[in-house]
């Protein structure tokens, strides 16, 4: 392996383990001598790659987009890289089974890493120096959501995507940290299923 890849491999060790780290411990958890003993690397690597704690985040930030997007494994038809093509028709009940899917591994096996996605979040508000790179992290699982309503017909895509993408992430942090997190039912697939059409229908009207 060359010294590119191994670096790269470094990189993304170190953001999985920030991201684990926040959502254990919050963002006061969040230092660089913490990373190198949860990525079980020597001391000063993080720092090495990430040399301030906004730099850090960013990677955070770009790690869990990445991953995010890569849960839909091309079954929701993302937005085409070509916004002039005319998308392919899609069928509602289909897209919903699709969003609700990520949406319960989300909630389950990805609970952690969607905990620590809102606790980086709120820090971009906080420091401006974060702002851009939230930007460009948030603006995928937009253009994805653009290419699924966009396929479904919708007369403006982008706009009816920003109520889609913030619906889904309400329902995310009631279910994860809202008030009534701890009581709530285990996630349950069907009712997903069921809110995901009734999102996709009304980001449609």
């Amino acid at each position: 392996m060359s010294a590119p890849e191994r670096g790269s491999d470094r990189r993304t060790l170190i953001a999985d383990s920030a991201i684990e780290l926040v959502a254990a411990a919050g963002l006061r958890g969040l230092t660089h001598r913490a990373v190198d003993g949860a990525a079980g690397l020597p001391a000063g690597s993080t720092s090495y790659y990430f040399r301030t704690r906004t730099a850090l985040i960013g990677a955070c930030y770009a790690r869990l987009a990445e991953l995010d997007l890569g849960d839909f494994d091309g079954g929701a038809a993302p937005a085409p890289t070509d916004r002039d093509a005319a998308p392919a028709p899609m069928d509602r009940d289909a897209a919903a089974a699709a969003v609700a899917a990520v949406l319960y591994r989300w909630l389950t096996t990805g609970r952690s890493r969607q905990l620590a996605r809102f606790e980086l979040s709120l820090e971009a508000a906080r420091n401006p120096e974060l702002a851009t790179e939230l930007h460009r992290a948030g603006r995928g699982s937009r253009d994805l959501a653009a290419g699924i309503l966009a396929a479904l017909g919708a007369a403006r895509p982008a706009e009816s995507a920003e109520l889609l993408v913030a619906w889904a992430d309400g329902l995310l942090y009631d279910r994860l940290a809202g008030a009534l997190a701890r009581t709530r039912p285990a996630p349950d697939p069907a009712e997903l299923t069921a809110v995901a059409r009734r999102m996709i229908d009304a980001a449609l009207a």
